[in-house]
């Protein structure tokens, strides 16, 4: 367990080092649920881009797929560096909802932009709840805020992906215009106060769960302030006030 705990702590570090200082602020006995979570995300996350053949990429997701349903099965599970720690932490509920997670990210094997600003907060809802949801749950509750807070970062972690999805390829917003952007970081904005206002039935012991979301208050009131930073590659928080925050949320208990 710890020689995958630690690789799965390595995956993160190199791919999500927001996810990974959120884990890093957490109680030892939280990182061993967050760490093969926070792991298995990203490799979800990054399955459709590391080839160009949808058919390929689609295999790859179906292989994460397979894996959940094995855990879900509760029987023989395969040896793997993420799934092996993974099974060891989630129960076969969490299974199913980390599959539907799984299963959006087909979209972004076919390269399918979203059509409506509908279209792309169910996306954003569904690729972000479910990994909050779960690690909450692990931890001791308060899941019950998870929709909330999904909304809150996906929508602020896909502001900052702006630039690089329109790189790729992609057109990440399905309207052009300061509006649009001041629309989705307000939306954001709302899902954060809303997860603020319940804050307190989210148990103690539960909260690491939600420590990602440090900054993501900043990075929405940047794109409602000045929506222009948005094509400009300008939301990120910088390192230093990233840590800062970090700090704040992981010593104070609050979703900053």
């Amino acid at each position: 367990m710890d020689d995958d705990l630690n690789a799965c702590a390595a995956l993160v570090e190199r791919g999500d080092p927001v996810r990974f200082r959120a884990a890093m602020a957490s109680p030892v006995a939280a990182r061993r649920v967050l760490f093969p979570l926070y792991a298995f995300n990203l490799e979800v996350a990054r399955a459709p881009w590391v080839t160009q053949e949808p058919m390929i990429a689609r295999m790859r997701l179906q292989w994460w797929r397979d894996a959940l349903s094995e855990i879900a099965a509760g029987g023989v599970v395969r040896r793997h560096e993420v799934v092996t720690p993974l099974a060891l932490v989630i129960r076969a509920e969490d299974a199913v909802a980390l599959d539907r997670l799984v299963q959006a990210r087909e979209r972004d094997a076919d390269r399918e932009d979203c059509a409506t600003e509908e279209e792309l907060l169910d996306y954003i809802d569904v690729t972000s709840v479910p990994l909050i949801a779960v690690a909450a749950r692990r931890l001791g509750g308060g899941e019950a805020m998870a929709p909330a807070a999904g909304r809150a970062l996906g929508l602020a972690n896909w502001l900052m992906a702006v630039p690089a999805l329109e790189a790729a390829g992609r057109r990440p917003l399905p309207e052009s215009g300061d509006a649009a952007v001041v629309r989705l970081a307000r939306a954001g904005q709302a899902a954060l106060a809303e997860l603020r206002s319940g804050w307190r039935s989210v148990p103690a012991v539960a909260r690491p769960a939600f420590y990602p979301l440090a900054g993501a208050g900043a990075v929405l009131a940047k794109a409602v302030r000045d929506p222009g930073r948005v094509a400009e590659d300008r939301l990120d928080l910088g390192p230093f006030a990233a840590r800062v925050r970090m700090a704040l949320t992981a010593g104070t208990g609050r979703v900053w």
